[in-house]
């Protein structure tokens, strides 16, 4: 299977420093800092790469999960929001929360949701990240 890389520099202090993240495919590059991450300051974070990560991996799991029991997802729209805070021995992410819309025609509210969970549950990203609390809402939409 794959191995995917992405890296990261960072130059300064902590509170003063400055960074830039870079996917290896090229896809994407932008700076981060302190401000950026813990406050609302322009450019990106971790646990914003780690929520579009979590997002796009649960997505296909649910679309490869109908599929395997014979539904076609017509669309499927996930965010992901990570929940980073101070504990006392440092930050920690504690809990991520999957928001999913989906369309998929002649599916019960029931399979649709059995489907949604299982996704939740054995998508890589949702394994890698299995410290964290992970919820989700699901909504079949028609």
């Amino acid at each position: 299977m794959a191995t995917r890389k992405s890296e990261a520099v960072w130059e300064g202090k902590l509170q003063s420093g400055k960074g830039t993240v870079k996917l290896g495919s090229g896809a994407f590059e932008g700076g981060y800092s302190f401000a950026s991450r813990f406050q609302q300051a322009e450019g990106t974070n971790p646990e914003e790469l780690i929520a579009a990560a979590h997002a796009g991996c649960f997505s296909m799991a649910l679309a490869h999960g109908l599929e395997e029991k014979g539904y076609m997802p017509e669309r499927i729209h996930t965010t992901a929001n990570v929940s980073i805070e101070k504990a006392e021995d440092g930050f920690s992410i504690t809990s991520i929360e999957l928001e999913t819309e989906a369309k998929v025609p002649d599916i019960e509210e029931q399979t649709f949701m059995e489907q949604a969970e299982a996704a939740k549950t054995n998508c890589p990203v949702s394994k890698a990240l299995a410290g964290a609390e992970i919820k989700l809402r699901a909504k079949l939409t028609k």
